[in-house]
């Protein structure tokens, strides 16, 4: 009895009262500026170097194999993407946007060891023999629209064509501006709300509300109540603890028109939502420079406080109920989450609460 109190209710009201906290006495929401690189050495055996831009470098893994080619046509979102950049972030694959092709995009993937993702095609991926989940694909994972860089040679960069092997891929993590967090009425017209330093501010209705859990292979390598991919028309959170398959995405409405996704319309653990106005698909914050698979148990960052301000945490309301922990749901099971009806992800931070901003 004491353990579940304290594990939902005490625990989730800490974590909220932090995080407003934080959020109260911050003075601007500049972004980030703990910046920082990804370093691959696209040769067999190259490091994997994660480089500050305020100094210091951490070794992250080495590399197994090259790409002999490219992936054309990718999936379906990342056509919304920009080209030269990361377009998608997962627990088990990094793609990236090489070129739009008539109408489809071009890409190249970084998978972690023992594991593949279907994305990425069969010749078109540098393998790390990093463990899903994390390093590149956790702690120091980029963000969907970070600059990526394919060098030559010291003088000249150019796209990776397919038998064409670079001899450096460098991405570029830059100081992000986001929300703290963003808020779903899980109903049908439920509002979704960015709460900014400024004030909340509406992004857009729910269309479809989420009311179950499905098999997102890529959830078995992420913990409950966690974020395990986000990419243009797409964000993936884990219900399931690590080893067990169980979650559920958020789908923008125009994704949700795709001929592949014609499923979310009939089954229960997608949440389909729409723009206030314009369009979601690749548009910040919810499907571009915001999310990240964040660190795993046990990885560190460069201090205390970017450390767990870059976990991805994701909190749930029970029939209107305070927030807490997100329920743990396994497999497919279409009314595990029927319950649910308000969602809360946070977003990536590194700043330290009570500093000025411009050393967040």
């Amino acid at each position: 009895m004491m353990k579940e109190i304290f594990g939902k209710r005490i625990v989730s009201g800490i974590l909220v009262s932090l995080a407003f906290l934080a959020l109260t006495v911050a003075e601007g929401a500049a972004a980030d500026t703990q910046g920082y690189r990804i370093v691959i050495e696209a040769v067999p055996d190259g490091n994997i170097t994660a480089v500050r831009n305020q100094g210091g470098s951490l070794h992250l893994g080495s590399v197994v194999s090259l790409p002999s080619s490219t992936r054309w046509p990718a999936f379906t979102a990342a056509k919304w993407g920009k080209p030269g950049t990361v377009v998608a972030t997962a627990v088990n694959a990094i793609h990236i946007l090489v070129d739009i092709e008539d109408g489809r995009g071009r890409t190249v993937s970084i998978l972690p060891k023992d594991t593949f993702a279907p994305a990425a095609g069969e010749k078109a991926f540098y393998l790390t023999d990093i463990p899903p989940g994390r390093g590149l694909f956790g702690a120091w994972a980029p963000p969907v629209g970070s600059t990526v860089i394919f060098r030559k040679n010291a003088s000249k960069d150019e796209k990776p064509k397919a038998g064409v092997t670079t001899s450096t891929v460098e991405i570029m993590v830059a100081p992000q501006q986001t929300p703290w967090y963003v808020e779903f009425e899980n109903r049908p017209g439920g509002r979704i709300t960015a709460w900014t330093d400024s004030g909340p501010r509406l992004l857009g209705r729910i269309v479809r509300p989420l009311a179950g859990c499905g098999r997102f292979g890529g959830t078995r390598f992420q913990r409950t109540g966690r974020i395990r991919a986000n990419h243009p028309g797409v964000v993936d959170v884990s219900t399931s603890p690590e080893g067990i398959i169980g979650g559920f995405q958020i789908l923008p409405l125009a994704h949700a028109a795709s001929p592949e996704m014609d499923s979310a319309w009939k089954l229960s653990q997608w949440l389909i939502v729409a723009p206030d106005k314009g369009t979601f698909t690749g548009r910040e914050p919810l499907f571009s420079s915001g999310f990240v698979t964040g660190p795993a148990a046990g990885e560190k960052l460069w201090d205390f406080w970017s450390t767990y301000g870059r976990r991805s945490l994701v909190l749930a309301r029970i029939s209107g109920g305070p927030w807490e922990w997100m329920p743990e749901a396994t497999g497919r099971n279409d009314t595990a989450l029927e319950k649910i009806t308000h969602l809360r992800l946070y977003f990536p931070s590194t700043r330290e609460p009570l500093k000025a901003a411009d050393t967040r």
